[in-house]
């Protein structure tokens, strides 16, 4: 990213009186294309957690871009995969429910391999949509073959009638080409008000983004198939006279002996965990911040509809 702004801005500001074009535009495609990677940077803030992990995206983020005329409101969707639990099914049905409500399409895939599975599912989905759609080849820089690659993602799209193009870039090292599909993304907008004040960056509540943050950077530093047993949520938010920041959460997760994992020997993997989201919080809120982490156990939370209503996956 090219600037590391706080995703909350004024967000009191009006669009300007006169013509405007606006619409919601989904970023779909199968887990750990670079998805949210995308979204942060068409914002130039961070408004979506990243990992290397598939699967880090959960909920429907949604980020605004406005211009005085423009305003894109994408959504940023979870990984489209076969689910094995109800957290998966959420997420699963996250997508179907962004695809059935937007104006536009991307479609980011990853140029390193050929397709997948998992892309032909998404594929399916979005070739009958009759909606402006951008194929979009991520990863260019680490691909040995991108346009070998880029012509078999579509031939997943033959027979479609609907407005298509395309375009293959890094969205983590090539901001001029994000720059560029931007620009032609808020070209195909249709004729509406704006949805969001022009200022926003994100409808995310500091909360939800902050709990997203410190669940960022539990995936990096956790092992096997803890990480998705993890959840994360912000209960109290305050801030002193003199600006620090005080945020108290928690780190959800579904067996006692998780949570001896998660804490670590002498507590040193929770302080590494919350060193490294404090660290990240403070630099996009431009606040010094005191972050105070609790693991805590909801036994079978995947599986169990309640729990995940409690965690915000509704």
């Amino acid at each position: 990213m090219t600037d590391q702004s706080s995703p909350f801005p004024d967000a009191n500001e009006a669009p300007t009186p006169g013509e405007t074009h606006s619409g919601f535009v989904a970023i779909v495609g199968k887990p750990n294309v670079g998805k949210s990677t995308l979204l942060n940077a068409f914002l130039n803030t961070k408004v979506a957690p990243t990992s290397p992990r598939p699967q880090t995206t959960r909920r429907g983020v949604r980020g605004i871009h406005s211009t005085d005329t423009h305003q894109i409101v994408f959504v940023d969707t979870p990984g489209l995969h076969k689910p094995k639990d109800a957290l998966g099914k959420y997420m699963n049905q996250e997508v179907h429910s962004a695809l059935s409500d937007v104006d536009v399409i991307l479609w980011v895939v990853d140029l390193r391999h050929p397709p997948t599975d998992e892309d032909q599912l998404v594929a399916r989905q979005v070739r009958e949509l009759p909606k402006p759609l951008f194929l979009i080849g991520n990863k260019t820089d680490a691909a040995k073959y991108p346009g070998e690659a880029m012509k078999l993602y579509r031939a997943l799209l033959e027979g479609r009638t609907a407005e298509t193009q395309e375009t293959m870039l890094s969205a983590q090292n090539s901001p001029d080409a994000v720059g560029t599909l931007r620009e032609q993304i808020l070209d195909a907008l249709p004729e509406n008000p704006f949805f969001y004040p022009r200022g926003a960056a994100s409808d995310q509540s500091r909360e939800q983004w902050a709990a997203e943050i410190i669940r960022e950077e539990a995936m990096k530093k956790l092992r096997d198939e803890l990480p998705y047993a993890v959840a994360t949520r912000v209960n109290r938010w305050t801030e002193r006279e003199d600006g620090l920041q005080r945020i108290e959460g928690e780190i959800v997760v579904e067996k006692n002996a998780h949570k001896g994992m998660v804490i670590g020997a002498g507590g040193k993997q929770l302080r590494e965990i919350g060193q490294a989201a404090r660290k990240q919080l403070e630099v996009f809120l431009n606040r010094k911040v005191f972050l105070g982490l609790e693991v805590i156990v909801i036994p079978g939370w995947r599986e169990d509809e309640e729990a995940l209503r409690e965690l915000g996956y509704e």
